[in-house]
């Protein structure tokens, strides 16, 4: 048989290099890519499947009712404020504009009858008593 001749491996530098998570400089990447929300998601893993679904479908409700919620008080506020300017209001104004005409009517017989009338409560149409 013929022999197969080997041939000597050549003796060099060996190059050592340490391991990948060593590398002086390099910072874990996986680390600081995670966010809060990313981790409170991972803590969730460690709670049994019946307890995430009722925390899901609690959370998903509450946040419907929050949004109805603040529909209605939206609507309600909306309906109440234009009635009040409808219905309210004009009273409100024709109130203040008869008291203000009130007003003038006396100033003016106060005016016309003297400073006495107002107070002594005589009839428009009537002199005041001693001024024959």
């Amino acid at each position: 048989m013929a022999e197969i001749e080997e041939q000597p491996q050549v003796a060099g530098p060996v190059e050592k290099r340490a391991p990948e998570g060593e590398i002086e400089g390099e910072e874990d990447d996986d680390e600081l890519d995670e966010t809060l929300s990313e981790r409170l998601w991972g803590l969730t893993e460690m709670f049994p499947d019946g307890m995430r679904n009722a925390v899901g479908v609690t959370l998903n409700s509450s946040v419907t009712v929050a949004k109805k919620l603040y529909s209605f008080t939206r609507s309600a506020l909306w309906i109440g404020t234009t009635s009040f300017m409808i219905l309210v209001l004009p009273v409100v104004f024709e109130t203040e504009k008869l008291q203000l005409e009130q007003q003038q009517l006396q100033q003016q017989r106060q005016i016309l009858l003297g400073p006495n009338t107002g107070m002594s409560g005589a009839m428009p149409g009537m002199l005041p008593s001693g001024k024959i």
